[in-house]
This record gives C-alpha cells, structure tokens and sequence, in this order.
C-alpha cells in the first residue's frame, strides 16, 4: 500500500465499547495493529446488552476469554438466558417461557451466557490489554476523520482539552448510534420511527425476588398489556436478589420529575414493592439502518451501522458479528491474500441480515403483539383467550429455530442461486455455503471447533482432495488448515465430503468434488 503521511496503526477503531475492542481483539489476534478510541476512561454501569447469545460466545472461545466472561456472571447458572412472557402484569396469571435459545444448542460449540454490558466490556479490556497489537486510548473523542486515497486522518481531543492527529489505512466506526465516524463519511441513514419515549429504570428491590420465586430460573421478563399496542414493559435482573432494570413506553412529555417511575413499576407487577433507584433515563424506540457499512476506506460496525429496541438480546450479539465478519477481511487485505471484492462483502453480507433482523423478528414481534391484544381479550373470551395464548408458546419455539443469521445471497460464498443473505433461515447439521458450521466431534476426540485454523480450513471426510486445495491456497498466499478424517461417527450429518469453511467460521463452499483454485478464488473476494 502507498503511504504518503505517516501511518500510527493500520486500523483505527472509534469507539472502545465490546464491538469496538472485540474488533481490535480479532485484528490483534491475526497480527493486525490496531489503535482504539474511546472517550470514557470508566466502563459505564448502565444494565443492557445483557444475554449473549452461544453465537457470541464462540467469539470469546477464539479470543481466549470465554472462561473469564463466564466467571464475571452475576447470576447464577441455573438462572438461563430465557424469561417470561407476561399478560397484563408480571403476577396475572397468564405467562410462558420465551427466547428458549437452548432449543438450538446443539448447533452451536458454546453454550450462551448472561452478564450486563459493563461486565462483558470489563472482560474485552483486560483480553485487549493483553495483545502488544492493541493500543487503546481511553478518555479521547474523535472530532474528525479525513480520508484520502492512502489512508484515513482520526482527529481526536480529550478532556483535558489536548490534541492528537492519528493516520491509519482504514478507519472503523463503532462509535454507536450517533456515530461521529457515519456522518463524517457522509453515510445516510434509513429510518423507521416509531415515535415512542421509552424509560429505562435501574433500581433495586429485594421484595420484588421474592415475588418472583414463582418463575425459577428466570433472567427477564416482559408484560404485554392491550393499551400498550404490542409494546413491552420489560424487567431484568442485573443480579439475584436486589437489582433490576425495567424499559417501557412513557409519554412524550415525560421527565425525571413530572412522572411517578414506582407507581409505573408497581402496576407492570401487579403488587407493590420496595424501590431504590440507582437509574432513571430515557432512549427513542426507533430502527436505524445506514444505508451502506462502507464509504471507500471508512467502515461502520455495531449500533454506528444499525440501531433498534432492546427487544431479544439482538444487539451486541450482532454488532459483535459485524467485528468478527469484518476483522478478517480487513487483515486479508492487509496481508495481501484478500481479493479486490472482499472488503466489499462485508456489507453485502451483514447488512441484509441486520435488515431482516429488525424487520422479521423485532418489528414483527411488535405488530403481531399489538394484533393479539386487539383480538384476544380474556374479559371478552376467556376460552378464546387461553387458546390463542398456548398457541403463542409454540410460536416462541419455532421462532428460536428461525433466527439463524446466514449469508446465502453473499457474493463470496457458493450459496443457492438466486439465494439472498438473511437472518431467517433454519438451524441444520448439514454443511450449507453462508452458513455456520456445526460443532461435529473428531475421531481424534476433539471437536472440529477446537481444530479450526485462524485462516481457511479444508474439512476433508474422504475426498483425498486437501492437496490439491493445499497448492492452489500456497498459490495465493491463503492460509489454510486442513483437518483430515472420515464421514462417520456424526460427521456424515455434514452431507459432504469436502468443506471449506471460512475464518469466521461460516461454510464458504460444501460438496464432493471440487475445483480448489475457482473455489479459493471466489471465497477472498477475487474474480470468478
């Protein structure tokens, strides 16, 4: 690459949240430098972003911190990353278990976790601190990016009014919903404004647990209620036993001190209880999507690409997709191995998902609560009623099964044709190109998962071919790893013989007979 001013670290993150040093963490791991901006010295103790999903924590497996996210839990274990769904109040009556993401566990190497937001960032700084790739500058802002033909300029500030100029190949906004870094690039926005004012409470209260014993084992908890028109009043735990958070519509015209917040939280549980605020703020339940991820060197990543409700966990978990889809196509363009198209698939891979994301599971669980609450009523028909309430819960199951983010439609996968990238799909055993793979175990007694390269890897069940793909991938500097083992003892459920699967562990091809350079070829973003 040219270099016409000098260049501090090839990447600059703006933003040092989880999706802005999960980024830097995958980079680093790679051998990629990367600086990282972040304007807060201290985490920041508001309660969100809390259930990650077994997705997520395959992430943390391959950054070497799963065990330390795991021991930051403030809930216990046998309290899961599933709730409650509630009519009328927490304590009415009428309730069934939801977002049962141990349905499609066996899909997945990890199993999910439940920590607050603060806690994951916690985790993510101490891994960062430990990769001499990573520089981090806590308590600096950025106040302008300058991209040319060589490079990006990062203009920052801290609080002590002090200046710094800093210069890398690409620059990565993750700087959140009002990114600085997405209206510099002059990246626009597309909305859907659902003109409401939402408060976020975070309070504690001991009462409240003991009311709850009735649901063992639950995290969090939703009330539907027929004059909120398919909105939720949504408690979670940050804790066992005191602390809790609560999200849920407010009027327009509502302040920290014209509006009763206990009598709100009393009426949403159905009882009265003791309440300590730590917390009282609002947010705009509003869906934001840029419409692109890429504006020539300058990417956006996490809320600064896509912002919408805290409803189903989507959030982190996605935003920590966006870094892991993007980190490797950033270090193969750096390391040379990446095609001319690759950077390119970053958003045409994440961005449709994150469209469906919020269009096909949030928005529509919004509209299809408000239509249930329109029609069924147990004062009017309470038969009716509880009939079309059992059926919900077999909607709430197959529901889990549908959400399986894919990247069918991707330019550099061998995906069906006239196939498009999207967050409905299915959870399958079968090797799907845009599809993640599935934990299989090896006959060496380990799982494919504990094998997988840093780069490409050739799963060979029989086909002989890895030499073949071996050569074609020295050709062009690919890194790949090649596991070689037989299609039996739970692998044939793969139904293929040869897999390539990419370093995100995404199948970028899956079949019996191959053409290993055509194939390595299209899978890096380089010409058919």
């Amino acid at each position: 690459m040219s270099n016409t001013a000098q260049v501090h670290a090839p990447i600059v993150i703006v933003g040092g949240g989880p999706v802005g040093i999960g980024l830097a963490i995958d980079l680093g791991l790679r051998g990629v430098r990367s600086i990282v901006v972040e304007r807060y010295t201290d985490l920041q103790p508001i309660p969100k972003g809390q259930n990650l999903t077994q997705r997520t924590l395959e992430h943390f497996y391959f950054w070497g911190a799963e065990d330390e996210l795991r021991a930051a839990r403030t809930i216990p274990r046998n309290y899961g990353i599933g709730g409650m769904t509630c009519y009328g109040t927490l304590l009415g009556g009428y309730s069934y278990d939801w977002l049962q993401r141990e349905l499609v566990r066996p899909f997945y190497f990890t199993d999910n976790e439940r920590l607050p937001q603060y806690a994951t960032e916690a985790v993510l700084r101490r891994r960062a601190a430990q990769i001499p790739a990573i520089e981090t500058l806590y308590g600096w802002t950025c106040e302008a990016i300058r991209p040319d033909d060589d490079g990006v300029g990062v203009e920052i500030v801290n609080r002590n009014g002090e200046r710094r100029s800093l210069r890398g190949y690409y620059v990565v906004g993750c700087d959140g919903s009002r990114s600085t870094v997405r209206e510099q690039a002059g990246i626009t926005q597309t909305r859907s404004d659902h003109d409401r004012l939402m408060v976020l409470l975070v309070f504690r209260s001991t009462r409240l647990h003991r009311l709850l014993e009735r649901y063992p084992g639950k995290s969090f908890y939703n009330v539907l209620h027929p004059e909120l028109g398919g909105y939720w009043k949504f408690f979670g735990r940050v804790d066992l036993g005191s602390t809790w958070f609560f999200h849920a519509p407010v009027p327009a015209t509502t302040t920290r001190d014209n509006f009763d917040f206990r009598r709100l939280l009393h009426e949403a549980a159905g009882a009265e209880f003791d309440v300590e605020f730590d917390h009282i703020g609002f947010w705009d339940l509003r869906f934001a999507l840029a419409d692109t991820y890429r504006a020539g060197r300058v990417f956006i990543a996490g809320d600064a690409a896509h912002s919408h409700p805290p409803y189903g966990g989507y959030g982190v978990n996605s935003g920590l997709e966006d870094a892991v889809n993007l980190a490797w196509k950033l270090a193969a363009t750096l390391q040379g191995w990446g095609g001319a198209g690759l950077l390119d698939s970053y958003d045409a891979e994440r961005r449709p998902v994150f469209a469906s994301t919020a269009r096909d599971f949030i928005e529509k669980s919004i509209f299809e609560d408000r239509d249930f609450l329109r029609k069924h009523d147990p004062a009017r028909d309470r038969a009716d009623f509880e009939t079309a309430w059992r059926e919900r819960q077999t909607g709430a199951r197959a529901e889990v099964n549908a959400f399986e983010p894919n990247y069918e439609g991707s330019p550099i996968v061998w995906g069906p044709a006239g196939a498009t990238s999207s967050a409905i799909g299915s959870h399958a055993h079968a090797a799907r190109p845009g599809h993640h793979l599935t934990p299989q175990p090896l006959s060496s007694g380990r799982n494919v998962f504990e094998e997988l390269g840093s780069g490409f890897t050739l799963i060979d069940l029989g086909a002989n071919a890895a030499a073949a793909f071996e050569q074609a991938a020295a050709e062009r500097r690919i890194p790949l790893k090649v596991i070689r083992d037989s299609a039996s003892d739970g692998r044939e459920k793969y139904r293929s013989r040869l897999i390539l699967v990419r370093p995100d562990q995404f199948v970028a091809w899956a079949g019996d007979d191959a053409e290993p350079a055509k194939l390595l070829q299209r899978a890096i973003g380089g010409p058919a």
